[in-house]
C-alpha cells in the first residue's frame, strides 16, 4: 500500500508540501498540485481521512440525527440533507436517536467523537437548557433542527408550529364543525404538546368542558391513526371532524372511518399536517398542511456547510410557516 513517502519520492517533494497539497492548502503553485494529484492516482494512494481531520482540524464530515428513517418526512430531510453534501463536496453521517432524549444525546456525542464539523439534531425532546449543556459538552457546532430556541449557544431552524395547528383547526372551523376530536401526536414532545394546545385553546371556548373522549394520542403512524379512530368512534359525544397532528395518522383514520361504514367528508371530515405525497392520492384526497421541510433542511445544511469551512456564522433562530391545502376530506 501506498504511503505519502512513497509521494514524496515520486515528485520529489517534501512531505510539507505534498501534505499541503493533500489538506486543500492555497499556499501551493497550481503546477505542484497537479504534479502531486497525478503521482496519487498513479500510486492509488489515499490520504487517512482520520490524520487529514487532526492535521487541518475538518473531517469534512456532516453529522445528522433523526428519531426515525420511516416517513416521508424524514425521507425528504434526508434526501435534502444528502444532495447539500454531495454539492459542497461533503460528507454525511446518519443516526437515528430512536425518538428518545437519551438517543439524542447518545447520537450527538458518537457524531462528535467521529469528529464530524457540525452536527444537525431533530430534536423532540431535549429542553432548550439541555441542547445548550450538550452544545458546550461537545464543543462541536450544534444545529437544532425542529426547534424554536431563542438562546444565542446555538442555532435552530423550527417550524412554527402554533401556526401550523392553527391553520388546520381554523380550516374546520370555518366550515362549520364545532364537534372535533383530536388524533395527537406523542405528547411527551414538544410537536405533540403545541399542536395539541392550539386544538385545546380554539374548542375550549365552544366547549367548556371539552370530552376526554374526543382526544387520543398516536405516534404518528398510520396504523396508530386507525386504532385512534376506532377509539374515538366509541365516545358518547359524538363529533363531525378530526383533526389529525399529522398525515399518516390522517390517513389512517381515513381508512378507519370507510371500515366502519362513514363517508368522508359528509359524515366525518379529516384534516393533517405534512403534505405526505399519499395524501393527494387517497380516497378521498386529504386535506392538509404543507410544511415547507425542504427548504428548512437546505438552509440549516448550508449552515452546517459554512461550519464545516470554517467560515464565520452569525447565530440565528429561522421559523419556518405552512400553507392549508384544501382537498376532497374536508370539503
Amino acid at each position: 500500500m501506498a504511503t505519502i513517502n512513497d509521494v514524496c519520492k515520486t515528485t520529489g517533494l517534501s512531505k510539507a508540501t505534498v501534505s499541503r497539497v493533500i489538506n486543500g492548502s492555497s499556499q501551493v503553485k497550481p503546477a505542484t498540485r497537479e504534479l502531486v494529484m497525478s503521482a496519487m492516482k498513479q500510486l492509488n494512494y489515499h490520504p487517512s481521512g482520520v490524520a487529514q481531520a487532526l492535521a487541518t482540524k475538518i473531517s469534512n464530515t456532516i453529522g445528522l440525527i433523526l428519531p426515525e428513517f420511516q416517513s416521508n418526512y424524514f425521507g425528504n430531510i434526508l434526501f435534502q440533507a444528502e444532495q447539500c453534501v454531495q454539492k459542497a463536496n461533503k460528507k454525511l453521517v446518519v443516526v437515528n436517536s430512536k425518538k428518545q432524549a437519551a438517543g439524542e444525546k447518545e447520537s450527538v456525542r458518537a457524531l462528535a467523537f467521529q469528529r464530524c464539523d457540525a452536527i444537525l439534531l431533530y430534536s423532540r425532546h431535549l429542553t432548550s437548557e439541555q441542547l445548550v449543556e450538550l452544545q458546550a459538552e461537545v464543543n462541536i457546532p450544534l444545529i437544532a433542527l425542529n426547534r424554536q430556541l431563542s438562546t444565542d449557544k446555538l442555532v435552530s431552524f423550527g417550524l412554527e408550529q402554533t401556526q401550523l395547528a392553527r391553520i388546520a383547526m381554523q380550516h374546520l372551523l370555518e366550515l362549520g364543525h364545532r364537534d372535533i376530536a383530536c388524533i395527537t401526536s406523542p405528547l411527551d414532545s414538544e410537536t405533540g404538546r403545541r399542536r395539541y394546545e392550539v386544538y385545546q385553546e380554539l374548542l375550549t371556548p365552544l366547549h367548556p368542558e371539552l370530552p376526554e373522549s374526543w382526544t387520543a394520542e398516536g405516534e404518528n403512524t398510520m396504523q396508530t391513526g386507525y386504532d385512534c379512530t376506532v377509539k374515538l368512534l366509541q365516545s358518547p359525544s359524538p363529533f363531525t371532524a378530526i383533526f389529525a397532528c399529522n398525515d399518516d395518522m390522517a390517513l389512517g383514520a381515513l381508512r378507519a372511518l370507510h371500515d366502519a361504514g362513514l363517508h368522508v367528508p359528509n359524515d366525518i371530515a379529516v384534516i393533517g399536517i405534512d403534505n405526505e405525497p399519499a395524501a393527494g392520492f387517497s380516497i378521498p384526497s386529504l386535506s392538509t398542511v404543507s410544511l415547507p421541510i425542504l427548504e428548512l433542511t437546505d438552509a440549516a445544511m448550508q449552515l452546517a456547510i459554512r461550519y464545516s469551512n470554517k467560515e464565520t456564522v452569525t447565530m440565528t433562530h429561522q421559523i419556518y410557516s405552512g400553507e392549508l391545502i384544501v382537498r376532497e376530506s374536508t370539503r
